[in-house]
């Protein structure tokens, strides 16, 4: 039986993909570094740790990688973050996974400051039991990290009953990689092709759709 949820934010929650990846390309041209918006969108769903791996030469990012990465986390709170709008009906999601007795985490490859600031534009700080950020794990996703850690605080739930929610294939392979099921949503702009090819067992349009679909969704098996 799922006895939790565990919520990827960016993309999943709040619609935040284009603007992270236009905070990239921007920093990175900042450095003096051109590199394509797509390319770089594809990569959103990773920690800053991940997404300058094969983007930049290896020693670029291994004497600046830090430098180029906190540049774009001071220039999209500056810049973008207050443009940041939660998807419908995330809020009415939490309050159904709560009503069902279930457990709802978040778990988020951005800093705790992002995480704390989503929170409110979401309207469901009341709503979760715990969060977890980069400053939680090692290494962000595709590694499994940050859900690993944010299944240490649902102890002593274990991995088969929890389940990951989130928008991208970095995701799915970070849940299967911490021995969790995952449910993809199509709001980060992947197919769900790439979802179940990265391991999802069910994809929804969004988190509207996972809500209206609660009852036949993995949440409820």
């Amino acid at each position: 039986m799922i006895k939790a949820a565990i919520f990827d934010i960016d993309g999943t929650l709040i619609d935040t993909v284009d603007l992270h990846a236009e905070a990239w390309v921007k920093a990175l041209r900042h450095f003096g570094y051109e590199i394509a918006f797509s390319d770089l969108r594809s990569q959103i769903g990773k920690g800053g740790d991940q997404i300058l791996h094969g983007l930049l030469p290896p020693d670029v990012i291994e004497q600046r990688g830090d430098e180029i990465t906190d540049y774009r986390s001071d220039l999209f709170k500056r810049e973008y973050l207050h443009r940041a709008r939660a998807f419908p009906a995330v809020r009415e999601l939490f309050e159904r996974t709560r009503a069902t007795g279930q457990k709802a985490v978040l778990a988020s490859s951005g800093n705790a400051d992002e995480v704390e600031r989503y929170k409110d534009i979401a309207g469901i700080a009341d709503l979760i039991d715990s969060a977890t950020s980069s400053d939680d794990a090692e290494r962000s996703k595709p590694f499994p990290d940050i859900f690993e850690a944010a299944l240490a605080k649902l102890a002593p739930l274990t991995s088969d009953e929890a389940v990951v929610i989130g928008d991208t294939p970095y995701d799915a392979e970070a849940a299967r990689k911490a021995q969790m099921k995952s449910i993809g949503v199509l709001s980060g702009g992947f197919t769900e092709q790439a979802l179940r090819d990265a391991g999802c067992i069910a994809v929804y349009r969004d988190v509207e759709d996972l809500l209206r679909h609660y009852d036949s969704s993995p949440l409820a098996s």
